[in-house]
């Protein structure tokens, strides 16, 4: 007999799925008997926001739906953070839980896991689907699957009751095709604007990744510098027109308000990404063109022209109706670039060093893929970073904010892309909120390099409230003891001062699985 839970795993590899991110729990034995013999691999995670932050990692690494499967209650609370966190990034993620029982849904009966309303919580968070008959299966996830693929993506949510969960379910029809995201409407109009203007500025976001060859193209004919979001980069590496920086640096907006106009392509104007230094407005123009698969997000903001469609298909679209321009943009994109760079010694005097030992990594280790968590390092390269491998830079430092994000996310984005170096750069602070994950990297034999910025303190925060003239407060909590800490995970461990030819040496060194290398920075 083939129940609802292991169909839910078939209809999973009908669907392309090739590996979850779970622990099981008595909830879910159904989902793992389904697993038993199923292409699909599991890897298995040490805390439920680790599953979600894998799932989240593969999916930027992979442009595919990362999927993590969660016990009732405290499972699906647990993954709640990492479910933001893709919420704010547009990131694709199925997330399916157990439920308790049909019948005593509502009613308080103390049941092994219980929530009073587990699907009306996660509903203000993200769209939710129980399956509360066999019948249901095939509909739900081919519902899911378009829901996190077709507009703006984000997570979903499938719940499933246990007594549900082990029922008997027939075959699965074959998944509905997945509707396409069309070219947006509006060409013509959007080409006049442009053609008439002197020069152009592309802004490009997190929708236009994986269409690196379009932006291009696009930036090419319009000869347009294109300034990159921190999810756009890694694209257009060391192009002439690429400006790979933060719209809330000063020299960043002077470029956006000098263009006659601008383009906006797959942005939603973030606040932590136009703003970040709460200057308290966006530099966003009423007088732009904007591209976005989203209407909610195109609705935001006033804009000369709307175009709703899919970026890659409407900037393909775009470009025969577009005029070759000479507007001197390497060169106005190269003096940006100086400009850009050089005021990230203004914000701060340390902060060109933090940036050079992230250009160490990319020197390091040629195409890796970097998977920044919230510390000090990440936050300099969010500002000005040219990465060499498109969609290879992210982190979870902008948007949500979600400290503890990198170890999972680098297990997810290095299982994604095997025989890929990946490097997790994390602070000692974040490390604590989520060190079980390196077993993980462990078990799975992952070539992963765990590069921990140890300034022995929440060391942003305690800037903050030093410019706040406020005590400093609960921000140097101790940090772990690197080397037997490493020991203990079975990794290989190397301590590298703060000075580029010694971490440049350790990162060069050769290794097969994972190892973690302690940068030892003084606050």
């Amino acid at each position: 007999m083939n129940t609802v839970g292991m169909r839910l795993v078939e209809g999973l590899h009908a669907r392309g799925v090739e590996v979850v991110f779970g622990i099981p729990g008595v909830h879910t034995v159904e989902m793992y008997r389904g697993l038993s013999g199923s292409p699909v691999r599991h890897v298995t995670a040490r805390h439920e926001q680790g599953c979600a932050f894998m799932a989240d990692g593969y999916a930027r690494a992979t442009g595919k739906p990362g999927v993590a499967l969660v016990i009732t209650g405290p499972g699906l609370t647990n993954a709640i953070t990492a479910m933001a966190q893709a919420r704010e990034d547009s990131i694709p993620m199925l997330v399916i839980s157990g439920v308790n029982r049909r019948g005593s849904l509502g009613k308080g009966w103390g049941l092994l896991h219980e929530l009073p309303d587990q699907q009306a919580m996660i509903a203000t968070l993200c769209p939710t689907r129980r399956i509360t008959d066999p019948s249901q299966v095939a509909e739900t996830l081919d519902w899911a699957f378009a829901t996190m693929t077709t507009g703006r993506p984000g997570p979903v949510h499938i719940e499933v009751p246990t007594d549900v969960m082990p029922m008997e379910c027939a075959a699965l029809p074959a998944p509905s095709p997945l509707p396409t995201r069309p070219a947006a409407k509006g060409l013509e109009q959007a080409a006049e604007l442009l053609n008439a203007a002197a020069d152009v500025v592309i802004l490009a976001g997190g929708g236009t990744r994986g269409q690196e060859a379009a932006l291009k193209a696009l930036a090419e004919r319009l000869d347009a510098p294109v300034i990159q979001t921190v999810n756009a980069r890694g694209m257009m590496h060391h192009h002439p027109l690429t400006v790979p920086a933060s719209p809330s640096l000063s020299s960043v907006r002077d470029l956006i308000h000098s263009a006659a106009r601008v383009l906006a392509i797959g942005t939603e104007f973030g606040w932590t990404d136009y703003d970040m230094y709460v200057v308290g407005d966006l530099p966003a123009r009423p007088d732009m063109i904007r591209i976005d698969a989203c209407a909610e997000q195109l609705a935001r903001l006033p804009a000369a022209l709307t175009l709703q469609g899919d970026a890659g298909a409407t900037m393909a679209a775009l470009l025969p109706h577009l005029t070759a321009k000479q507007a001197s943009g390497p060169a106005r994109a190269a003096a940006n670039r100086d400009k850009a760079r050089a005021e990230l010694a203004q914000l701060d005097p340390l902060m060109p060093n933090r940036l050079t030992m992230v250009e160490v990594v990319r020197a390091a280790l040629p195409g890796c893929l970097i998977v920044g968590d919230s510390t000090q390092a990440i936050y300099a390269a969010n500002l000005f970073y040219d990465h060499d491998r498109p969609g290879g830079f992210f982190n979870a430092a902008t948007g949500y904010g979600a400290l503890g994000y990198g170890p999972g996310a680098a297990v997810g984005a290095s299982i994604g892309t095997p025989g890929a170096k990946v490097v997790c750069l994390i602070g000692d602070g974040g490390l604590q909120f989520s060190p079980g994950e390196l077993r993980t990297a462990v078990d799975e034999k992952l070539p992963i390099t765990f590069l921990v910025w140890n300034n022995a303190a929440y060391n942003e925060i305690a800037d903050a409230m030093r410019a706040a003239n406020t005590e400093v407060i609960g921000c140097h909590p101790s940090p772990l003891n690197m080397e037997p800490f490493a020991a203990a995970c079975d990794l290989p461990y190397t301590s590298a001062p703060l000075d580029p030819e010694a971490l440049h040496w350790a990162l060069s060194q050769p290794h097969d699985g994972p190892r973690l290398i302690e940068v030892r920075v003084r606050a």
